[in-house]
């Protein structure tokens, strides 16, 4: 079965066949083990074994991914899933780097940007105190800093406007 998968922003070619997983064309050493009734899994990659907590996002096959300490925003469709998307014209969305929203209410404890940077995909911007625990907003594509529309110490609202890129 091939998956289409974008993460951050970068999409990558899954193969899953009887003789294994292959990543782009590369032959990767991996194994999944679900924990019964909660959302982690079990990541095996060669050597390394990881532990991913999987949420489903707002749309289908959309996913947020929290890996080793880090926030990913994924989406992985079927060949042909992906397929219906284009043809149906499903994938036209908005131009340009999404803006950095606060993803639950919280505290500002301090902004890894300014106007004007260049930040990358993946990149700290934000960093957000919620439930006594922190949390790094970060890029979700390559941009360039707007505007930066809270301060250090502000309170914020679950979707509210933090940052804008362009």
């Amino acid at each position: 079965m091939k998956y289409f998968v974008r993460v951050n922003g970068e999409e990558h070619e899954i193969l899953l066949d009887g003789e294994g997983v292959h990543v782009d064309g590369e032959d990767v050493a991996a194994q999944v083990f679900s924990i019964e009734g909660t959302p982690e899994r079990m990541v095996t990659i060669g050597n390394e074994v990881h532990r991913v907590v999987v949420r489903p996002g707002t749309t289908r096959g959309a996913y947020t991914l929290w890996l080793d300490g880090y926030r990913f925003e994924v989406e992985a469709l079927d060949e042909r899933t992906r397929t219906i998307r284009e043809l149906s014209g499903a994938t036209a969305g908005p131009v340009g780097p999404a803006p950095v929203r606060a993803p639950m209410p919280g505290l500002v404890v301090r902004i890894d940007a300014q106007v004007g940077d260049e930040v990358q995909a993946g990149q700290a911007l934000v960093v957000m105190e919620a439930m006594k625990m922190e949390n790094e907003l970060r890029a979700q594509a390559a941009g360039r800093v707007k505007a930066i529309l809270v301060a250090t110490g502000a309170a914020v609202e679950k979707g509210m406007l933090l940052i804008e890129l362009e």
